[in-house]
């Protein structure tokens, strides 16, 4: 084996067993790829949306193959690029070589973690404007949970403050109701609550308090419309990719697309698969069970020894694919028969509310690869056709 090291990168000349040399690049931090040397996905995807043609490989798991040469624990770029090249000559199988994802599922992923980054925005506003009325204007946190919808905002504009609330007409409420198809409130109703017993502040406290809800609601206005971009986005992107494929072979039916097949499962809506394709590609592409449920931490992590054997929650995992998962789950016990007995039964052991989520979420994972892998859309009387059968 032959090193070369340079500021970014170390090369190396593994000699394979038929005495032919393999060339690999490890790269560390540099000014191109800075902060390299740990495994980070966006780095990753830079790597590869670059197009690096020679095989790259991270230092995320070097720590076991280095104590095949050292126990020290010194940082030592030169030693991990040895320690790779040669734990890529005698442990193949521990490394897989890196392919540039389809085009459209960057896109996808990119704009669900702006969809995704947008939401909890909104929510932050939310919660100042929140604040903010109760400062002077409690009374119209009656009037809903959502302070960040635009009927909400455009009601605030007509009333700011309870004073405006009395002089507001009637008329102009119920034009605003119906324009923004509230339902479930009557204009008459909404004046009610806003022209309670206002309370007693100090001087400045409702101009302070206006002045800060004008600025914020300018903002979540803005977002609003980003977030419905942003989900108009994701349809398109999601519709794109459930176009037919082409026929692999003369004469052979085209296959149906995984979004088609993913968007039949109950539970599963326009978030939940965008994250799904856009997070977990390559193990939905390679229909990998096991990958996916480690990556969305349902799959359990067991500490066994000779005296016990304890089960717990995994923490390592894919932070967006855990949250897509529970929620996925959660929508699935209230329209999916099976799931919902799967859930009922597993409470009545005595199980907590997430930890029954995560074996609902296990079962769905399961039901979703064998669909894959037949291509076939979820079909909700398969249980009974097959005890019939």
């Amino acid at each position: 084996m032959r090193r070369r090291n340079s500021q970014n990168q170390s090369e190396i000349l593994v000699h394979e067993a038929n005495g032919k040399l393999r060339r690999i690049v490890v790269l560390f931090g540099g000014s191109q790829f800075p902060g390299m040397g740990r495994s980070n996905d966006r780095r990753l995807g830079q790597c590869v949306q670059k197009r690096i043609a020679r095989q790259v490989q991270f230092l995320a798991q070097c720590d076991r193959f280095r104590d095949r040469f050292t126990v020290a624990g010194a940082k030592d770029d030169r030693r991990d690029a040895y320690v790779l090249g040669d734990a890529l000559r005698t442990d193949r199988h521990c490394f897989r070589r890196l392919a540039v994802e389809d085009p459209v599922v960057i896109e996808l992923r990119e704009w669900s973690r702006m969809a995704e980054d947008l939401s909890q925005e909104r929510n932050r506003l939310a919660n100042r404007v929140r604040e903010q009325l109760w400062r002077y204007y409690p009374q119209a946190l009656e009037l809903g949970d959502d302070l960040a919808a635009d009927w909400f905002l455009d009601l605030w504009v007509l009333a700011p403050t309870p004073a405006k609330a009395v002089r507001l007409r009637e008329s102009r409420v119920m034009s605003l109701l119906k324009a923004h198809r509230i339902r479930r409130l009557e204009a008459a109703e909404v004046l009610r609550i806003l022209r309670q017993k206002p309370l007693v502040v100090a001087s400045g406290t409702i101009e302070a308090a206006t002045a800060h809800i004008t600025a914020v609601a300018a903002r979540l206005k803005l977002v609003n419309q980003q977030i419905k971009q942003a989900h108009r986005r994701l349809d398109e992107l999601a519709d794109k990719l459930a176009e037919g494929r082409e026929e692999d072979a003369p004469g052979q039916k085209s296959k149906q697309r995984d979004v088609t097949i993913l968007r039949s499962l109950p539970g599963v809506g326009r978030i939940v698969l965008a994250t799904l394709l856009g997070e977990a590609a390559e193990p939905l592409r390679k229909r990998d069970y096991h990958a996916l449920r480690t990556l969305s931490g349902v799959a359990p992590v067991t500490r066994r020894s000779g005296k016990r054997c304890v089960v717990l929650m995994r923490q390592a995992c894919h932070l967006r694919l855990r949250t897509a998962v529970y929620h996925w789950a959660r929508v699935a016990i209230q329209h999916d028969a099976r799931s919902r007995a799967r859930y009922a039964e597993l409470r009545k052991r005595g199980h907590s509310h997430g930890r029954a989520l995560r074996s609902v979420a296990d079962r769905l994972l399961a039901v979703a690869c064998a669909m894959l892998k037949t291509q076939s859309t979820f079909n909700r009387e398969h249980a009974a056709e097959a005890a019939t059968a």
